[in-house]
């Protein structure tokens, strides 16, 4: 393509030279943040500075520093060869004029906070864009570097963040809010859009009290997040002192400076007990309650929300170092119930893939639909059910965690496992989905999806729209179940609890001490990929 047919944007930091990809204007690898290195490692992010020349941005940024075969071997993709100077956004968009005021979607990858990339094929904002949308996707601080706290860092700023991650997703929502007319978008109409981690990140955008009253978004769609807690600050402090241990740092001579110097790399080999993934972490600045506490105290933000999860979420157990099978096992005298809660004649691994689904993910969406709907906000759930015709042989336990991003974003024939597999009842289908979306990113109801109404959830009518071949709306979907995996929230969170990181003999300031026996009371999680 000839150079000077390439669209230019002028920014508030500077102008931007991007490509034409048939009727859609693409930008990629946009810096919104000074990189975080050195003395910016676990700092909330600055603003890029500005430049004088032309920026090429036709090319995707470098994905946050994390383990590239990890998240090949996940599913996700490849997200190239990943660096510490991550904060890059991409842009897609039909128009570049800036009255044309075109709704926005900003796209929130997941990964377990540990792996993930905007760069990915089912992530492509052309489709949107097509529809009249302006579509973002960013990167953000993953794993050590972006979800960390220690003694050091808490001296350095009291009261300070542990959730750098997500200071860099507020801070690409800032970016848009300043930037996003002159790409032909709406900074006043906004969608916050993620899954699994992505999902996590937008509720607990939602919580943030970093984010109410400055009008960044104006909606959000969280499609398979979990019920797994956030992790305590004192244990995450617990962790970052393991940490600095493993890397060979002794307690007493740990310093900012030297963990800054810590060659990025050497964050990832390191075992999973003194990560905090696969959730954000709950007492710092940023998150002062977790998602669950947020909501339950009814200080998230009043906006229209879209939630639910996957008939096969639970296929991203395993990452959890779970086995279905053995669940029912574990529970001791609840095993029964649960046997005759789903049926003893499905056998005890199928009733393990159906609790892990129900208790970790469908539980969840009711539970903080109700809550949300409560203060008056309207929420819409779902629970999508749809795979494409010739990919049901491959799939009879449902859809797979994150597989349903595709049909959301209309990435289908773009990427697998559904490009090329899509025969003209998918297609038919997949555009009545993407058409719901494009309705309330457009400040309206999704409306219906194949003719059939998306009803509110709301506190007197439990409702969903089941997401399948034949879509129907729900009322008390699963009640029972829902019901009892509600109850067993507090269980869920015991069983799910890791034991803290050990220590070498002797180690640890007066905090980490505190924080170890913290530790062992608190919610945790074990290390996931969703």
């Amino acid at each position: 393509m000839n150079a000077s047919k390439s669209p230019v944007v002028s920014t508030k930091e500077g102008q931007v030279q991007g490509l034409v990809e048939g009727p859609v204007f693409v930008f990629k690898g946009i810096p919104y943040a000074q990189p975080p290195v050195g003395n910016l490692r676990w700092k909330a992010p600055l603003r890029a500075l500005p430049w004088r020349h032309i920026l090429d941005a036709s090319e995707y940024g470098p994905a946050s520093m994390q383990s590239r075969q990890a998240c090949i071997d996940s599913g996700g993709g490849d997200p190239g060869e990943p660096d510490e100077n991550c904060l890059h956004l991409n842009v897609w968009t039909p128009k570049l004029d800036a009255g044309a005021k075109l709704p926005v979607v900003v796209w929130i990858h997941g990964g377990a906070f540990v792996i993930g990339a905007s760069r990915f094929e089912a992530y492509d904002g052309s489709p949107l864009a097509l529809k009249n949308v302006v579509v973002v996707t960013l990167n953000y601080r993953l794993g050590h570097l972006g979800f960390f706290a220690h003694p050091k860092l808490q001296e350095e700023q009291p009261n300070g963040p542990a959730n750098f991650g997500l200071l860099d997703q507020i801070l690409a929502l800032e970016w848009v809010k300043d930037n996003i007319a002159r790409f032909g978008g709406d900074a006043g109409n906004v969608t916050l859009m993620g899954e699994s981690a992505g999902g996590k990140s937008v509720l607990a955008l939602y919580c943030s009290p970093l984010v109410r009253g400055r009008d960044l978004f104006h909606r959000g769609v969280a499609m398979s997040s979990y019920v797994l807690a956030e992790k305590p600050l004192a244990d995450a402090r617990y962790c970052g002192e393991a940490t600095a241990q493993r890397l060979g740092l002794d307690w007493h001579e740990v310093t900012l400076e030297k963990l800054r110097g810590i060659a990025a790399e050497r964050f990832w080999p390191l075992p999973s007990d003194v990560n905090n993934a696969p959730c954000p972490i709950a007492g710092d600045s940023v998150l002062p309650l977790g998602i669950r506490e947020t909501f339950l105290a009814g200080e998230q933000l009043d906006l229209p929300l879209i939630i639910g999860n996957t008939s096969d979420d639970s296929s991203v157990v395993a990452s959890f170092g779970i086995d279905p099978g053995t669940i029912l096992e574990k529970l001791g005298g609840l095993a029964d119930t649960i046997r005759e809660l789903y049926g003893a004649q499905l056998g005890d691994q199928e009733i393990g893939r159906r609790m892990c689904r129900d208790f970790v993910f469908a539980v969840l969406p009711r539970y903080l639909a109700t809550l949300h709907a409560t203060r008056g906000n309207p929420v819409w759930r779902y629970f999508f059910d749809y795979t494409a015709e010739l990919l049901r042989p491959r799939n009879p336990d449902g859809v797979r965690h994150g597989a349903e991003i595709p049909y959301f974003l209309g990435t289908t024939e773009l990427c697998p496992p559904t490009q090329g597999f899509m025969n003209d009842k998918d297609k038919l289908w997949a555009g009545h989905m993407l058409d719901a979306i494009v309705r309330f990113a457009r400040d309206e109801k999704p409306g219906s999806v194949g003719g059939v109404d998306w009803h509110e959830h709301t506190v007197e009518a439990d409702r969903l729209l089941r997401l399948t071949p034949k879509v129907a709306s729900e009322t008390d979907f699963d009640k029972v179940i829902l019901d009892v995996a509600t109850l067993c929230i507090p269980i869920i969170d015991a069983f799910a609890k890791p034991k803290p990181p050990a220590m070498p003999k002797g180690a640890g300031t007066g905090s980490a001490k505190g924080a170890a026996s913290t530790a062992t009371k608190n919610q945790g999680r074990p290390q996931a990929t969703p």
